[in-house]
């Protein structure tokens, strides 16, 4: 079933003066309009879309890739403030994202960088973002390993250090007495655990030192897809949390997280029965987008 606020593969069923009318499954028809339009799609063809709501509260997918999707953490630009409704985030779609009054942990300004968490708000059903970051940080107990290098974003700045996100799943720390240069809020970087305390809190570092190198999660699934016959692998948003576990060693959430972030670099493609590796080689070779 497509999922709101996802990237999906979805089967172009007819055309119309509007657009594209794409299967959506449970959620019916949706319709991609003609400005999104790959030319040379037909009735039969599968397009990555990008699935939400437009201004008047329909369900419409677009093709243009957003800076994060439902589920991620990401660093985004404050565009405009409204005094009622709060602020809005340049995600890299033609319709900004809304940072409610409520979800801030402090009052943003314009041109204010922020880290920020995209869901869906139950009482509205839209996509927004909240920069109250910890009730949606995954609660259970890390398990990365000593020297793990990880993906990175900065979320804060504290006494000791700078609080990271890590994975896009749990939190970190920095200690500035192992950093050479000051970091900002929202940079991106990689780095490498330093330790998983008793208490379940993770220290970080940004050089190996000396450990063992160990694949990140990212890595191990390009190298699968690098492995498997024709670059294909059949796992994606229908796969059983057990089956990722038992071929990645990692949760559902962490493994889609993972590929979103794949996608956005255009790493991989969607399908409809899994996931492939785009060749650097042939990437650059594209369908164009009609106007």
């Amino acid at each position: 079933m497509a999922a709101i606020g996802e990237r999906n593969a979805l089967r172009v069923l007819r055309e119309s003066k509007s657009g594209l009318y794409l299967d959506g499954e449970e959620l019916g028809e949706i319709l991609l309009p003609g400005r999104y339009i790959p030319k040379g799609t037909v009735p039969g063809d599968y397009l990555e879309v990008f699935v939400h709501h437009d201004s008047e509260d329909r369900i419409v997918a677009t093709t243009e890739i957003p800076r994060a999707c439902v589920g991620d953490f990401a660093a985004l630009r404050v565009v405009s403030l409204h005094p009622q409704a709060g602020a809005f985030l340049d995600w890299g779609l033609s319709k900004d994202l809304l940072l409610p009054i409520r979800e801030q942990a402090h009052r943003v300004t314009v041109g204010e960088t922020v880290v920020a968490y995209v869901f869906i708000d139950r009482r509205s059903n839209r996509i927004v973002a909240t920069t109250r970051l910890n009730r949606h940080l995954d609660s259970t107990a890390a398990d990365y390993s000593e020297g793990q290098r990880v993906a990175l974003l900065v979320a804060g700045e504290t006494p000791l250090g700078y609080k990271a996100i890590v994975e896009n799943a749990h939190t970190g720390l920095l200690y500035k007495t192992d950093l050479g240069i000051p970091l900002a809020v929202g940079q991106a970087l990689e780095g490498y655990v330093r330790t998983v305390r008793p208490d379940g809190k993770i220290d970080l570092r940004l050089d190996p030192a000396g450990y063992v190198r160990i694949a990140s999660l990212t890595e191990r699934i390009i190298e699968a897809l690098q492995k498997a016959p024709g670059g294909r692998l059949p796992f994606g948003d229908h796969s059983t949390p057990e089956e990722i576990r038992a071929q990645f060693t990692t949760s559902k959430k962490a493994f889609k997280q993972v590929l979103g972030a794949l996608y956005r670099q255009r790493q991989i493609r969607l399908t409809d029965g899994g996931i492939e590796w785009v060749d650097p080689a042939s990437a650059g070779v594209e369908k164009g987008v009609s106007s």
